[in-house]
């Protein structure tokens, strides 16, 4: 028997009522959205709008055109860094960010971007006043993940983004790990654009991700090609959310996705994000006291989604994930989780963490069985330094 604790990389399980969903798309539907007027395609057209219908009622909006479906967060990031700036433009990000935000950045810094990076504390938590600091006149995005993938520790946006728009500044946030996890009213928020999974805590498929646009006319398309509208005319449309969605959608990822986003608003984001809470202490009091296991983060479930990063002394990452895997059937990550600066950060580089991420089929006796498993392996192998 393995217990699942990567629910940071993708959720596991998915609600059976997904597979369901996809299985219905594939068996009974199976049409191109959009691009035929026979009844299977019409029909296809309403698993995607009740995909769309699914995910702005999550979010708090009456709109939702004002949703578009890409096929990850990576993809939403970029929509909007390479959609929005101009030479000499200058946006604001943390040392907190994964690489979706840091490696387009990095390229569009060599193309006359100026990329302003600020570090955030010891335990990986960000000043939204520092952050602030940053911001001059060149300033035209401050972009922050909301919820780091390597401590869990959660970010103010709502602060960041009532700054932002007091200095006239776009606010994006990377909302990858805590989309279908914490509440997101994005009607509520001063948010500009919000980028998110469909595979993590939304508990859709693969290949599914969604970006929230609050002015689709400040930026240009990242790709452009047949939408099944305006086929008469060579030039991209330029509506919602034709704009920013060429070719054929996921529609089998649609189907899966509404059914994971139907799943997380029936059992709500506050109890889910309770579960994790009451995880992370079941966790926290199992292994804090250990003298031979490190703890990054803030280590406070008031701010803390179901992702903790921890070290064992004189071992590496590696070869604890090797043992938790080999020996206890405990599945983790390992290394730099694709975030180099967090590490940096946390003083964790070169070698990273050994990060555990619990979900909402996570149950305590997992919790306690893996974190007796690390006692365990810290017990006949660390050293304290």
């Amino acid at each position: 028997m393995v217990r699942y604790f990567d629910n940071a990389a993708t959720s596991w399980p998915k609600p059976k009522r997904v597979l369901r969903g996809m299985k219905h798309y594939f068996t009974s539907v199976g049409g191109n959205p959009g691009r035929s007027g026979h009844r299977l395609s019409v029909e296809a057209g309403r698993v995607v709008l009740d995909a769309r219908e699914e995910a702005a009622a999550l979010f708090g909006l009456s709109d939702p055109s004002s949703i578009v479906f890409t096929k990850n967060a990576t993809e939403a990031i970029n929509t909007v860094l390479y959609g929005l700036f101009k030479s000499g433009d200058g946006v604001v990000t943390t040392t907190m960010e994964h690489n979706s935000v840091l490696r387009p950045l990095m390229d569009l810094k060599e193309k006359g971007i100026v990329v302003t990076i600020v570090p955030a504390d010891e335990k990986g938590i960000l000043d939204p006043g520092v952050l602030m600091n940053a911001v001059d006149d060149r300033t035209k995005l401050v972009v922050c993940t909301h919820a780091s993938n390597v401590t869990g520790g959660i970010n103010d946006i709502e602060r960041i983004g009532l700054l932002c728009r007091a200095r006239g500044v776009f606010f994006m946030v990377d909302a990858a790990q805590t989309a279908g996890v914490l509440p997101l009213d994005i009607s509520r928020l001063q948010v500009d654009f919000l980028a998110a999974s469909g595979h993590k805590g939304l508990l859709g498929p693969q290949g599914t991700g969604l970006l929230y646009l609050r002015d689709p006319g400040s930026l240009r398309p990242l790709t452009r090609g047949g939408t099944g509208s305006l086929s008469d005319r060579e030039y991209q449309p330029d509506f919602m959310p034709d704009k920013f969605e060429s070719g054929t959608v996921n529609v089998i990822g649609m189907a899966g996705l509404a059914e994971g986003i139907r799943y997380v608003r029936t059992r709500g984001t506050t109890n889910i994000h309770n579960h994790e809470k009451k995880l992370l202490s079941v966790f926290l009091e199992e292994v804090s006291s250990n003298g031979r296991i490190d703890l990054y983060g803030p280590l406070d479930p008031g701010i803390h989604t179901g992702v903790l990063s921890i070290n064992i002394r004189r071992l590496s990452p590696s070869k604890v994930g090797e043992l938790l895997d080999a020996q206890f059937g405990v599945l983790t990550r390992i290394g730099l989780h694709c975030a180099p600066g967090a590490h940096k950060t946390l003083g964790t580089f070169p070698d990273g963490t050994v990060r555990f991420s619990w979900g909402p089929f996570t149950r305590e006796k997992d919790v306690m069985y893996a974190a007796h498993a690390l006692k365990k392996i810290a017990e006949q192998n660390g050293k304290v330094s």
